[in-house]
Parts: C-alpha cells; structure tokens; sequence
C-alpha cells in the first residue's frame, strides 16, 4: 500500500474538494473555503493558471504574489501557454508517475489524497558524492537520483535548496525529461538565479515549469502548487475539467 492509501481513510463522510489544504473535518472545511473565497476576491478565477496564483496568494499569505508566478511551456502550436505546465502535471498525475521533491519538507508538504503517486525526498543520497566533491548534500542528492532515473517523466519539486535547482538543470541539459518541473527555492543566495536556470533549461528543452520570480518561495508554496496539480487531475477524472491548451 502506498502512503497516500494509509493516508486516505481519515476523512469519513467530509466533502474532499479542499483537502489539500489539510483539512479534514467539517470546521476545517470551513475555514479553508471561506479562506479561499476572500483569496477570489483578489485573484482572478477564469483560467488554469489563475488557480495557481490563487493558490499561492493563500499559501503565500500575499495578494500581490499573484504576479510572481511563472508559467514556462507551450501548446501543440509551439506557442507559449501558460497552462502548458499544468495540464502536463495533471496528467503525470494521473498516470502516477513519481513526485520527487527535494526535501522532507517539501514531500511532507504534498498530499497523500487524490492521487496514486509515489512520494520521494531527494535528500539522503548522494552522500558519497557530497564528500568527494564538496558540493551541497541537496545538489548531490538530485545528481545520484538522476543517475538511477527517478526524475525521468516525474513530477520534480524543488522547494528549498537553489543548489538543487541547478542541479536539476544540469540534468535537463544531460537529457532527463521530467513530466513537469514545481520549483520555488528560497532564499538570498542564488535562489533567484536557480529558478531563472530552470526556466531556461525548461523553454530551450521543452520541459513544463511553473516557478517565481524574486527572494521569496519556499516548500510550503512548492507544496501548495504539487498540491493544486493533484485538484487539476482529480477534477480531471471526476469529468469536471477537460485539459484543453488556451489559445
């Protein structure tokens, strides 16, 4: 049994539209829908995207966060598509590819409802390689874990460490191909730099992304947006969406 099943029987009778969010009893859902309709008061809600920048203002805890968002990909015309990276990542989904995050946080952050995908934490490998060469334990970790093929056709999260995120391009630039990249490393050390290299990597290797722009980021965001591609597929599956390209 995989982990989101263990994790899956703990909402008995209670409406799972905003489980993500963590809630799981009737006063929870509460709070988490009224929340979410005072973020609508401030972000639109027309489009894919718009979900997203919803769900990182509420995650965020900052309306203008609306506009830091980036949506790197483009549509079956070659043309850019700011839903490229979320129909991408509902579909890895829902094929139950691997969630791969960078740290324990990140992974804790994601949730183990509405969907079938294994969870793994880069973290914790690549120790040797750290050692010999001297470079970050979360640079190496990505490094090892791209060796044995784990970030192939996943949906790769990076919600911490800059060092990670340039790893990761390293491989995008090797030849891996994750199904969809969610990166939003923090920080004042070359966080802005590393989401900026992924970006690149991601438009010149066709590789879908959804990051930020400035010093602000983190694993709870990461998280929060893994957590909205999971409500994608799901509504996917329920017959509620169809995941069509924006013109």
């Amino acid at each position: 049994m995989t982990e989101q099943n263990a994790a899956s029987g703990d909402s008995d009778g209670v409406d799972e539209e905003y489980a993500d969010l963590g809630a799981t009893t009737q006063e929870a859902m509460d709070i988490a829908e009224t929340s979410m309709d005072i973020v609508r008061q401030f972000v639109p809600d027309e489009t894919l995207a718009d979900r997203f920048r919803q769900k990182a203002v509420h995650s965020m805890g900052d309306i203008e966060f609306q506009h830091l968002l980036r949506f790197t990909g483009t549509n079956s015309d070659g043309e850019e598509d700011p839903t490229a990276p979320i129909r991408a990542g509902a579909r890895a989904v829902n094929r139950e590819t691997t969630i791969v995050t960078d740290i324990t946080m990140s992974k804790a952050g994601v949730t183990g409802r509405g969907h079938n995908c294994e969870k793994r934490k880069a973290i914790g490998n690549g120790a040797e390689l750290a050692k010999e060469t001297g470079m970050t334990r979360t640079a190496a970790s990505v490094l090892e874990l791209d060796k044995q093929g784990v970030y192939e056709d996943a949906i790769a999260v990076v919600g911490n460490a800059p060092t990670a995120a340039f790893a990761l391009a390293d491989c995008i630039e090797d030849g891996t191909r994750p199904a969809v990249i969610v990166a939003t490393p923090v920080g004042f050390v070359k966080a802005v730099e590393s989401r900026e290299r992924i970006r690149e990597v991601a438009a010149e290797y066709d590789v879908p992304a959804i990051t930020n722009v400035g010093r602000r980021g983190g694993s709870g965001l990461a998280a929060a947006l893994t957590n909205e591609l999971i409500h994608v597929a799901s509504d996917v599956r329920d017959g509620e969406l169809e995941l069509e390209s924006e013109s």
